[in-house]
């Protein structure tokens, strides 16, 4: 196949992985809010969207370069290795959709790259210092979007402890800005890696010669997870939005805020979390923080077990697929 070949399929095959990260994690920005009732399903999905497209133009490119840079080194990023990474990706987030569980799209995509880049080069071109920097903001982000999730509940609640029921209205108003806020650093941090495979595809076919986002990825993989979030991932929004505690607006906002912060400060610094782990987090984290025997903590049994799996699944599933992918595009 001809390098334009290969890079007309790599787009489309990102793109569609972006427009499943956007419809699979649509969940995470406004579950909160529609079972709270602050804005309709339709609204929520719409505001969400619009913040989502926004948000990749406002913040920089950090995480781009992280996922594209710095795992491995270029020349063991071949289009084969993208190619299987996002397959195996995609794979996981439309099994993961289909039986409701809120697992990690950047999860997916990691493992999918770490199990192609072994196959096709060896563990030891896997650079340290960069699957630490992953590593760090993926598996310690929940556990900071817990604790910052009781501290701030916890604070919300010691102001409004002398609040009217009116204070409810409050916080229904409230969760626009909070909640466009959190769609502006999902957009940002998750579209972010979506631009890093293109680019990574970009500097393997020979179209750069340097790691540099180009405007148009920018353009192409913000209105991708724009489109996914509008069309809105429903089976999700439901595991998110009733299974853990009946939430309320006091619920929606302080977990917004909890996770919008977390997802954010991690995205300047180049952080490619999952907004999936945090969000659950910092819901389950407010709630414990009113009363703990209101969380049905069952139900996170089935999201750790995703967490848990999704890295050695993906690069697993990748892993299988370079050898095909490689003798195709050869």
């Amino acid at each position: 196949m001809s390098s334009l070949t290969l890079m007309v399929i790599l787009i489309i095959l990102a793109l569609i992985f972006d427009f499943l990260n956007g419809f699979h994690d649509s969940a995470n920005v406004v579950a909160t809010m529609i079972s709270s009732r602050a804005m309709t399903g339709r609204a929520a999905l719409a505001l969400a969207a619009l913040a989502e497209f926004v948000g990749p133009f406002l913040l920089g490119v950090a995480v781009a370069k992280t996922i594209g840079n710095g795992i491995a080194p270029a020349n063991t990023i071949t289009i084969a290795v993208v190619i299987a990474a996002l397959l195996s990706a995609s794979l996981w987030n439309v099994v993961t959709w289909y039986f409701g569980i809120p697992s990690s799209s950047s999860h997916a995509l990691i493992g999918g790259i770490l199990g192609a880049v072994a196959v096709g080069s060896g563990w030891s071109v896997i650079r340290p210092e960069g699957l630490e920097k992953v590593v760090i903001a993926l598996f310690t982000s929940p556990l900071i979007g817990f604790l910052i999730g009781i501290i701030i509940m916890r604070l919300t609640l010691w102001l409004a402890q002398e609040a009217t029921p009116k204070a409810n209205l409050f916080f229904k108003q409230i969760q626009i800005p909070t909640a466009t806020a959190l769609a502006l650093s999902h957009g940002t941090n998750d579209a972010q890696k979506t631009m890093g495979v293109i680019t990574m595809g970009l500097v393997a076919l020979g179209f750069q010669k340097n790691f540099e986002v180009p405007w148009w990825v920018i353009l192409l993989s913000a209105s991708a997870i724009a489109a996914g979030t509008a069309t809105g991932g429903w089976r999700i929004i439901h595991t998110l939005g009733g299974k853990f505690y009946r939430i309320r607006p006091i619920h929606s906002f302080t977990s917004q805020l909890t996770s919008g912060a977390v997802i954010l400060s991690a995205s300047l610094l180049g952080g490619p979390v999952s907004t999936t782990q945090v969000v659950s987090s910092s819901i389950l984290g407010v709630g414990a923080a009113q009363r703990k025997s209101q969380v049905r903590w069952g139900v996170m049994s089935d999201i750790i077990l995703a967490w848990i799996l999704t890295v050695p699944a993906t690069a697993i599933v990748a892993a299988l697929l370079y050898f095909p992918i490689n003798f195709i595009v050869a």
